[in-house]
């Protein structure tokens, strides 16, 4: 992150928003985090504009906020830019970090406008972490959720029992809380880039306490991975393999260098990838309705848009893309589509189509002012 200016570490009691505050979501999630500590950029550090104000850039790839931690983990970091009850939590797909994509720089800007703030994150999978993430249940994150706060027994019983939860899933759901508790957020709207994605629809589908302040979801070049990955030369033996892998008890062992040249992967988390049906395959084209539906249903309760680049380069030419863009939208329980000419993956060519798109969607879905989730 290219900063100039200077950092400090406050005490617990002068965080973004003070603990005396009651939010809406207080009295279930409240202390979870009380150690967790932001830094703040000082404002003074960092020269205004011309007119004195100040935004979130400062100039180009530059951005003026707060950088704070989350959780405990050393990965659990942030970085927001606005100071506003109201955010847009981004969430990157493979190898991505801060600053994955062009249109955060504008979206920021337009944001603030709106008196919304942007939220980074980065999560134990981010960058190169994501070969060796789950997507599948895991006993200490049953056990830490149940030792923390009794109210989450039900809820997570719940995800327990039908197998489901990721890592990723826990670590955005202790960022929501971090929000709720220290910013007295009023709700989130969560934008996922590329598999990134798949993170939303796995974290809504474990209906955590904090997910009810999801108020929409944006999906941003939801595309198959393993159609993706099935044009590469290598993938059909490196799928055998890791069936095999799977299969002999070695799931968590790491799979050969060739497999994936960009991180280590294990046979699980390639074989989630890459597999048909596996735990990361929601939007390929050669998927059934039902097998659609089946895997994003669930989101169906939530104000969903869908913003599909026509000229993906990770989704292959035989795919029809205005075919499977509607499917999924009617998956989804009837998301709004939006579909970009001529864009790239990451919409880099298209920059100001996407911030405006992202922009209309959360003016008209995301929360008006003080909402309680419970009613």
């Amino acid at each position: 992150m290219n900063s100039t200016s200077s950092s400090s570490l406050p005490s617990p009691s002068s965080s973004s928003s003070s603990s005396s505050s009651t939010s809406w979501f207080s009295g279930i999630v409240r202390g979870r985090f009380e150690k967790s500590s932001s830094v703040k950029m000082a404002n003074t550090s960092v020269a205004g504009d011309a007119s004195g104000s100040v935004g979130p850039v400062n100039r180009k790839n530059q951005f003026r906020g707060v950088l704070f931690k989350y959780g405990p983990k050393p990965a659990q970091v942030a970085f927001k830019t606005g100071n506003y009850k109201q955010q847009v939590v981004f969430i990157g797909g493979l190898t991505d970090g801060f600053l994955a994509t062009e249109y955060l720089e504008p979206l920021a800007m337009a944001l603030e406008d709106e008196k919304w703030s942007l939220v980074q994150l980065l999560l134990s999978s981010s960058y190169s972490g994501y070969g060796i993430s789950s997507l599948k249940q895991c006993g200490c994150l049953e056990i830490f959720i149940f030792v923390t706060s009794s109210l989450w027994v039900g809820v997570h019983i719940q995800a327990s029992l039908i197998g489901f939860g990721t890592l990723d899933a826990l670590e955005l759901d202790q960022l929501i809380s971090y929000l709720i508790n220290k910013e007295d957020s009023e709700g989130v709207v969560l934008l996922g880039h590329s598999t990134g994605c798949q993170d939303i629809v796995h974290y809504m589908r474990t209906n955590a306490a904090c997910s009810r302040a999801v108020r929409a979801a944006i999906l941003q070049a939801p595309v198959s991975d393993r159609e993706y990955k099935a044009t590469l030369p290598q993938t059909a033996a490196m799928i055998d393999l890791a069936s095999t892998m799977i299969s002999e008890g070695r799931g968590m062992e790491l799979m050969p260098r060739e497999a994936d040249e960009a991180a280590p992967i294990t046979a699980y988390r390639y074989h989630s990838l890459c597999a048909y049906m596996g735990d990361d395959d929601m939007f390929s084209s050669d998927l059934s309705d039902d097998q659609l539906r089946m895997r994003l249903g669930h989101m169906s309760q939530t104000p969903c848009q869908v913003i599909f680049s026509m000229a993906d380069e990770y989704v292959p030419e035989y795919v029809d893309k205005k075919a499977l863009v509607g499917r999924l939208c009617r998956a989804l329980g009837g998301a709004e589509k939006v579909e970009i000419e001529w864009g790239n993956h990451s919409l880099s060519n298209r920059v100001g189509e996407a911030v405006q798109a992202i922009i209309d969607f959360v003016k008209r879905e995301g929360p008006k002012g003080w909402d309680d989730p419970w009613n």
